[in-house]
């Protein structure tokens, strides 16, 4: 547990470090700040590493087991509509307590909360249903995608331009960091019970789906509201002194006590009943399960105090003054590398790319996924901030983005397609909503802009650039292994044990070497 202990610590310190030395270079340079703001921003820092820490460590021994535990019990009943029923059921009731949608319900007035929050949920419910139904069926998730994506871009060329931002941005805040390692391990669980050559990598994909159903649901809900979206600013409070710094998040806590109580619970209460009457586990490993749930508990609460009390509004001020600059095209260059990194802190992002590690048995890594991700949030946080000064519309870089990644979808390694729509909602989480969004608003408001159609999108920008980004990964892993195929002479070889045979899955596109799935016998080589 020590040793684990350690590196998850080394892992959240290359997480946030980064992106917390870049904000400190721009208040000491173009974007200075009062020093309670600074002190703010410095906790919420310290936060977010030990809650990466304790997160990601719970989600390992609680959250992936009964989320895999659960999957696996479901489908082993071969009662469909049962498994129809738990699947919405599980789906809604995750949905409704995720903290990444509060954040974005909070900022819309027009329609009230429990309406916005019911209406997502109800789409992530139906989605997860379809999903796991898929895996199921082996049904192609690329025809799938094609299929839901034209009925989507059908709905938003008819929804107002005020809600077209929004329903876009609630399909990657929907996927944070409570929703994501359960459906997960939910869909590895299911998978596991058809034991076919394919199932593996149909177990991935459950979260793109889950993605579509918010934004088809926000969409339709638009065209009932006949009222305009309205965007709430955040408010940005700077202490004065050290007792009002403390108390200000002392009184953010027990908020966030509930909240993540809340998003929690109905994943335990789930795994509890089925424990009760089906799974049956032993009690040390139910202990440890436990054990981790308060670790996950623990983390997340310090996580989303540290990001909302410390980060939010210091993303909001950042924003305002550096598009006050004369030179506030500067924010182009500084969103692409803020957003490089950002993507690093993002807890789900740790859980993706090692359940990726896990599944293709090391064929990609998670040093390979990291990158692709990053350059891809990097160039979309870009865009967005072009948009925040220019005021284009988001049709121009949806449409065709989407266009590209469901095109590479029919060429790729179909687990490479599963893998990218996957990390679209992943990239999008809590570090987006609650750093990259207010930053967006904030540069948006001094440049006067129009906040609902120009800042709003950012969170539909980064959840698209993964899907192009990861499937050119698979794309070139898929060229080098065919011209590595092609040099390598074929040779008479000695027959080998079944334990002592390789296979190369997949070539690193970032250097040359080759992946194995099992490294041979050094006395083979």
């Amino acid at each position: 547990m020590n040793k684990n202990l350690v590196l998850k610590l080394k892992e959240a310190l290359s997480s946030v470090l980064p992106i917390t030395a870049i904000v400190f270079l721009l208040f000491f340079t173009i974007a200075p700040v009062s020093k309670g703001m600074m002190a703010m921003f410095t906790v919420g820092a310290i936060l977010l590493i030990f809650g990466m820490v304790f997160f990601t460590l719970g989600v390992d021994i609680s959250m992936t087991p009964m989320g895999e535990r659960v999957g696996s019990q479901m489908t082993k009943t071969r009662n469909v509509p049962f498994i129809v029923i738990i699947s919405f059921i599980i789906g809604f009731m995750i949905t409704i307590a995720e903290p990444d949608l509060t954040v974005l319900a909070n900022q819309v007035l027009s329609i009230p909360n429990p309406v916005i929050i019911g209406t997502v949920a109800l789409g992530v419910g139906i989605f997860l249903v379809i999903a796991l139904l898929r895996i199921l069926f082996q049904v192609s998730l690329s025809r799938m995608l094609v299929f839901f994506y034209i009925i989507v871009f059908g709905l938003a060329s008819i929804t107002s331009k005020d809600f077209l931002a929004v329903a876009f941005d609630s399909g990657g805040v929907t996927t944070g960091p409570i929703t994501v390692p359960f459906i997960m391990a939910l869909g590895v669980g299911v998978a596991s019970i058809r034991g076919d050559k394919s199932a593996q990598d149909d177990s991935f994909g459950l979260v793109a789906l889950c993605s579509i159903g918010p934004i088809l649901s926000v969409l339709i809900l638009s065209r009932l509201y006949s009222t305009s979206a309205v965007y709430v600013p955040v408010e940005v409070f700077a202490p004065t002194s050290v007792l009002e710094l403390i108390l200000l998040f002392l009184h953010g806590i027990p908020h966030y006590l509930k909240e993540v109580g809340m998003a929690l619970s109905p994943i335990v209460i789930f795994f509890f009943l089925f424990q009760t009457f089906a799974i049956k586990l032993p009690r040390r490993q139910m202990i440890r399960i436990w054990i981790g749930v308060i670790y996950t508990y623990i983390g997340l609460v310090m996580f989303l105090t540290g990001a909302n009390i410390g980060f939010m509004p210091v993303g909001n001020l950042i924003g305002k003054i550096i598009a006050s600059l004369e030179y506030n095209w500067i924010l182009v260059p500084l969103g692409m590398i803020i957003g490089f990194f950002i993507v690093i802190a993002e807890p789900a992002v740790h859980v993706l790319n090692q359940q990726v590690e896990t599944i293709s048995s090391g064929a990609i890594s998670g040093k390979a996924m990291q990158l692709s991700l990053s350059l891809g949030v990097s160039a979309s946080v870009g865009i967005a901030m072009l948009r925040v000064l220019t005021g284009i519309s988001i049709w121009y870089f949806l449409i065709p983005g989407y266009a590209i990644a469901l095109l590479l979808s029919f060429v790729v390694p179909k687990l490479f397609t599963a893998i990218a729509f996957d990390s679209g909602g992943v990239a999008s989480g809590p570090m987006t909503a609650t750093f990259l969004l207010p930053l967006a608003m904030g540069a948006c408001e001094a440049a006067g802009g129009n906040v609902m159609t120009d800042a709003f999108g950012v969170v539909a920008m980064v959840a698209m650039t993964p899907l192009i980004a990861i499937q050119i990964l698979g794309f070139v892993c898929m060229l080098k292994t065919k011209k590595s195929e092609q040099r390598t002479p074929v040779k008479k070889r000695p027959p080998r044990t079944r334990a002592a045979s390789s296979v190369i899955i997949f070539t690193d596109p970032w250097s040359d070497d080759n992946f194995w799935t099992n490294p041979p016998n050094k006395k083979d080589s």
